[in-house]
């Protein structure tokens, strides 16, 4: 059977072009997906607060870590991605950050890239949206993707929004729109109190088309080529393994995945390839390099008051909060608490913010445990604009093998200098007046720790990935580049990569928000569609 898309993946990219390229009647699309759909009755998908379940276990994840991270007391380091229909925006944390414009005047700096500059990006992203609050010249209005900005209503969020205005930053009325630099609220991919994974804005709506076939629990085990001609996909559904074939081959299998396809597949570096006895299709050196992500730690305080979410962690209470939420569509399970945060510059060499911060009314890790009985609060903090460099590598022919990860964390001058940055500015930011009735012990990394050797030993045991993998499969023009700057793979025919391997780099930020972006765009691309205009409009430079 002959499609005209096969689309690897029906996650957060995957889920965007499902929709785009099947509105056409005429266009048979078929979308492959290793995990199991994203059921309904769940409530581990669909409320907001069930986060935890989701990054610690594995019936929606694929549950990656990294080899031992030389910097970091060779520690592996877990890398959650999302293994359901709808990706890892079913176990994301629901925050909804595009990054800073200069991000995108960054990536068009790029040799060819100029058509991936913020003018260009701008409205893709309003395409994405519906802000239920209102669009602007900034943000949409009638995307598929509804977003709720928070209340922010737990007494600690004011105390915090005045608490870093006495530090000298100021408030943002919007993180995503003429200003991300300050702090304010961070909008969230909830609608009507669930989770609004990409699935759900993107696939559901849909599913029906007569045109479009969606098959689940179907692992890709490599694409198939005539020459340098992808023409189909070899796929393992149970015991059964099948070969599909399709007119263009679009792999959307995010950032640790659609690299280790592409080498099974006879993409990549040729002497890794030879060194595993895999035929050579096309030799690519970037594939699976240049690995980032954004690493990130919790900086932790004791509350004086009984005013954070502590209580909501006492199991006797999970009742009450499971009817609120599913009945009442509200109360505490039906928000995923990154309410508000901000982004800094550590220091004055950098040209737009370097740190980003996310507020937290309680004291918990993201496996749900408690650094110490009672109240508490925290800041999440890293730094964004990261010069670390990984990679993803496979270790056999073997598709089913999980890839070598390495990301390298703390490995640069740069780096580290950032870390010893954030942990200071945090202290600053809620050591404050407007907090002194609420601060009580830092908890984490406590006040033993102060000189440069102690906050990057800190960092080194206790940092966690941030989950924002990225740039494996950059696209650009030169020689470490794998797609060229429409996300077709270097040297191939019909083969696309849409994902978030292929930013040129990281975003500032959550990039859940600049994957779908990029998918919009694709679909543009793949149709060969008139691009959307580019929206020319101010944004903050300081």
């Amino acid at each position: 059977m002959t499609h005209d898309y096969i689309i690897i993946g029906g996650g957060s990219a995957g889920a965007v072009l499902t929709n785009r390229l099947s509105e056409d009647p005429a266009n048979k699309v078929l979308v492959l997906e290793a995990g199991r759909p994203d059921y309904k009755w769940d409530f581990r998908i669909h409320m907001p607060a069930a986060l935890t379940y989701l990054l610690t276990g594995t019936d929606y994840n694929w549950g990656y870590s990294s080899d031992p991270e030389p910097f970091m007391y060779n520690r592996r380091i877990a890398q959650p991605r999302g293994k359901v229909l709808g990706g890892s925006s079913c176990i994301n944390g629901m925050i909804w950050i595009r990054g800073n414009a200069m991000d995108y005047e960054k990536w068009a700096g790029d040799e060819g890239l100029e058509n991936w500059n913020y003018a260009h990006c701008l409205p893709y992203f309003k395409k994405v949206e519906t802000r239920l609050i209102g669009g602007d010249d900034y943000r949409g209005d009638k995307g598929n993707l509804k977003l709720t900005t928070p209340a922010c209503e737990n007494p600690l969020f004011e105390a915090f929004f005045k608490s870093v205005q006495e530090a000298g930053y100021p408030l943002t009325d919007d993180v995503n729109g003429f200003q991300q630099e300050g702090f304010g609220k961070f909008d969230q991919t909830i609608y009507n109190s669930r989770r609004l994974n990409a699935a759900r804005a993107y696939i559901h709506p849909i599913k029906h088309r007569k045109n479009l076939s969606i098959v689940t629990q179907a692992m890709v085990l490599r694409i198939l080529f005539e020459g340098k001609k992808a023409v189909g996909v070899e796929y393992k559904k149970g015991r059964k393994t099948e070969k599909v074939f399709a007119n263009e081959i679009i792999c959307c299998g995010g950032a640790i995945n659609s690299p280790q396809l592409l080498q099974v597949s006879g993409i990549g570096n040729a002497d890794h390839l030879h060194n595993l006895g895999i035929p050579v299709v096309q030799d690519l050196p970037g594939v699976g390099e240049d690995l980032q992500d954004h690493l990130e730690v919790y900086v932790q305080w004791a509350c004086k008051k009984p005013v954070s979410l502590y209580p909501a962690l006492s199991p006797w209470r999970a009742p009450k909060i499971g009817f609120d939420w599913l009945f009442r569509k509200k109360g505490i399970g039906a928000t995923n608490h990154f309410e508000a945060g901000g982004f800094i510059r550590s220091n004055d060499t950098v040209t737009y913010p370097n740190l980003q911060f996310h507020f937290l009314p309680l004291a918990i890790r993201y496996d749900g445990t408690v650094p110490s009985e009672g109240h508490g609060f925290q800041l999440h903090v890293g730094p964004m604009g990261t010069d670390v460099r990984g990679r993803v590598k496979i270790k056999s022919g073997d598709p089913l093998e999980y890839p070598s990860i390495l990301f390298n964390y703390l490995s640069t001058p740069n780096e580290r200098k950032e870390w010893c940055e954030a942990i200071r500015l945090s202290r600053k930011i809620i050591e404050t007046e407007a907090m002194s009735d609420l601060m009580g012990e830092e908890l984490s990394p406590g006040l033993e720790v102060q000189s440069d050797k102690e906050i990057l030993d800190f960092i080194a045991k206790e940092g966690e990935s941030a989950y924002h993998p990225s740039s494996t499969c950059k696209m650009g023009v030169g020689p470490m580049s794998v797609t060229d700057p429409d996300l077709k793979v270097h040297g191939v025919e019909n083969l696309w990569v849409v994902d978030a391997s292929v930013f040129p780099y990281v975003t500032n930020g959550n990039i859940y928000a600049p994957v779908l972006m990029v998918a919009e765009k694709a679909a543009d691309l793949i149709l060969a569609n008139s691009p959307l205009n580019a929206e020319h409009v101010p944004f903050y430079k300081k």
